[in-house]
This record gives structure tokens, sequence and C-alpha cells, in this order.
């Protein structure tokens, strides 16, 4: 499929934008991504009209099914992808106009590990931190911090082409964190670690909201998300399908967990396997 080129004329602000306040650090208003198929009238939605706001210090949770529109709504709201429609603040940053601004905030942690296989762990995290422009002393402060936290210290010395998945996970996360940013986009960032360092991962994540980060996660552990996320919201096929807290879903939808809530409103995807 090839990406629908975005809007010809300059990006002009909705006249009934939301200016969001210290309360609100992402404000997604009717954020749209079409895809054109290849016959030219199959077009994909990928993301269709959304629109939702996360708290500021909130750990929000963004769930759907493979191909529900996840990561293309992250890339849209980091700067990597241009909506075809519709617009996002982050921190009262435009993502149409402001990105320098929002990516001094931001870190993020990609579905796909990014790291240099031929660095070591400590090389990966120092060349990042060197990235964001950050002192030396800071780089090295932080970096034992992270490591130990993490318990990856041991391996740090090794280069990342010999860590297995769950490590590369975990350096991926620091390399995220380094720079101590406001918002974390988080996605799936424990696939591939085994249950021991997933929930230590899981502890660690939860932790950082209680230095105020804001942390917008997608993941496909439900029960991760219904352990750690003040509120969730659930797409499918680009749309929104519901939103609210863990709890508030299971009454609502009347479920035993947040699980039986996914799978009772994803619908046909969950059915056929998708």
């Amino acid at each position: 499929m090839n990406e629908i080129k975005t809007r010809t004329k300059p990006y002009e602000k909705p006249e009934n934008i939301r200016y969001p306040n210290s309360e609100i650090s992402i404000d997604v208003i009717d954020l749209k991504k079409y895809y054109r198929g290849k016959r030219g009238y199959d077009d994909v939605k990928a993301v269709d009209g959304i629109s939702f706001q996360v708290k500021s210090g909130e750990l929000f949770g963004f769930l759907g099914p493979n191909g529900a529109g996840k990561t293309t709504t992250i890339q849209m709201l980091i700067g990597l992808l241009k909506p075809n429609d519709g617009t996002a603040l982050i921190n009262g940053y435009d993502i149409h106009e402001d990105l320098p601004n929002i990516k001094e905030l931001i870190g993020v942690c990609p579905q796909e590990a990014a790291v240099f296989k031929h660095l070591t762990g400590k090389e990966n995290i120092s060349l990042f931190g060197n990235l964001h422009l950050m002192p030396k002393d800071e780089i090295l402060r932080r970096t034992e911090t992270l490591l130990k936290t993490l318990d990856l210290a041991r391996a740090s010395k090794r280069k990342a082409k010999g860590y297995s998945g769950g490590m590369l996970r975990q350096l991926n996360l620091i390399t995220a964190l380094i720079h101590d940013p406001m918002i974390l986009f988080l996605d799936e960032p424990t696939v591939g670690m085994d249950p021991r360092v997933r929930r230590k991962t899981w502890e660690f994540i939860g932790s950082l909201k209680q230095v105020n980060k804001t942390i917008f996660l997608t993941t496909h552990y439900i029960e991760e998300a219904e352990a750690l996320c003040d509120r969730v919201a659930i797409i499918d096929y680009g749309e929104l399908l519901d939103i609210g807290s863990p709890k508030d879903l299971m009454e609502k939808y009347q479920t035993n967990d947040l699980e039986g809530v996914f799978m009772k409103i994803t619908g046909r995807r969950i059915m056929e396997g998708i």
C-alpha cells in the first residue's frame, strides 16, 4: 500500500482546537491517517478520526489487535508520520508546527529495538545521551541508576549483538529514558522478556508515575494494562471504541477482567485470531 499524500495547502489550525492546560499532556483531535490501496479504490483507514486526551502524570494504555492503528498513532504523535487530517498537541505544542519542541520533551521506546548492535550497552546509552546534548557526568549518573534498576548492569559492557530479545528491550527502554523526558511513548516495551524480567519492568514503568511522568503505553499483555494503567483506550480498524479506567470498563461490560472487555468490543478480529 502507498501512503496517501497529506494536504497540499499549508496546515491551518482548526478554529475549535482545544488548547490544553497543565493538566493535559497529550490532546489528540480528530487524527486521521489513510493509505491508498493498490487498485486505487481500496484505501485503508489506518487511523480514522480519533480524539482523546491523556492527563499529565497519567499511565495511559492504548490497546487493540494487530493492525488496529496503535503504532500508526504513536508515529504521528512523535513526528514520524504526517496525518492526513486532524492534529495533536503534546504539552501544548502542535505536531504540525512544533516538532523540535516536542522532541525535547518526549522519550520513545519503539516496537523494534532501536539500538546499535555493534556497540556495548553502555556505549548505546551514552550515544543517546550525547544526541540529547546531556552533560557527560549526568549521562554517567543516569546510566548507572537505570542499569541497576533494570538489572542490566552485568551485561552493559557486552556488545548488544549478543543480547537476548528481552535484554534488547530493556536497553531500548533505558535509551528512551536517559534524558529524563516528561512524556514517554512505550510501544510494546516488554515483548520478548521472560516472565520475571517482564514483571520487574512492569514495576519500574509503574514507578515512573511517582515522579510525574506521563506514559503512553501500547501492549498485547492485557493483564499488564489492567495492573498498570490509570485509563485505557481500545482501538480497532482505526476507530476509538471506548476509553476509561480498567475498573469502569469492566463494570460497563460486565466482565471479570480487562481481557474480557477487550474480547467483547474488538469483535471479529479476536475471533479470527488476527
